[in-house]
């Protein structure tokens, strides 16, 4: 784990820290992972730079062989959880699917204000945030995640991703050392 440098216009792109999400059962509880997610938060925007809410309303369509979630999410299932301080400068990006680019205007909201590199943080670690990884590295983006920052819901998933997938698309460290590089 070894992040080296933040961009002077790193945007904290937090995937799906909602109320639905947050409550499944995950291999690292979600109670650490909002906390150190709201650290980064709050330190990033200490400094200015963009913090990105990314929350999933829905999911994309087609066959799959896993079966469906069946029923009626709760009314409050896709609300951020209210630790994440969310502030009216906070960009709130509403996706579909399993990642943050896809289908929404987060690469138009980062290149607007210069972005260059995200950190990211979130659950569930081998889909939200690993599907938001993948895109970004695909658009040019420098990659950092926060690896204690992450979870998921099945731990050879989650090992699979911070193991060998992340040091491909980018730098991991833990949130701590990642809020040090913001100076």
């Amino acid at each position: 784990m070894t992040a080296t440098v933040l961009d002077p216009t790193t945007a904290l792109v937090l995937v799906d820290l909602q109320k639905g999400i947050t409550g499944l059962p995950t291999v690292h509880p979600a109670v650490e992972i909002v906390q150190r997610a709201a650290r980064l938060a709050d330190a990033f925007r200490e400094r200015g730079l963009p913090v990105v809410l990314v929350r999933v309303t829905g999911g994309a369509p087609g066959r799959t062989e896993a079966p469906a979630r069946g029923g009626r999410p709760p009314a409050d299932w896709a609300d951020l959880v209210p630790e994440l301080g969310r502030v009216d400068s906070d960009i709130v990006v509403t996706k579909q699917q399993w990642g943050a680019f896809y289908g929404t205007d987060l690469d138009l909201q980062l290149r607007r204000r210069g972005v260059r590199q995200v950190v990211l943080a979130g659950i569930a670690t081998s889909i939200g945030v690993e599907s938001t990884a993948r895109a970004a590295h695909e658009h040019g983006y420098h990659v950092t995640v926060a690896v204690d920052a992450v979870t998921d819901m099945d731990a050879d998933a989650h090992r699979n991703s911070v193991e060998k997938i992340f040091p491909r698309l980018g730098e991991t460290d833990t949130a701590e050392a990642v809020a040090r590089l913001l100076g």
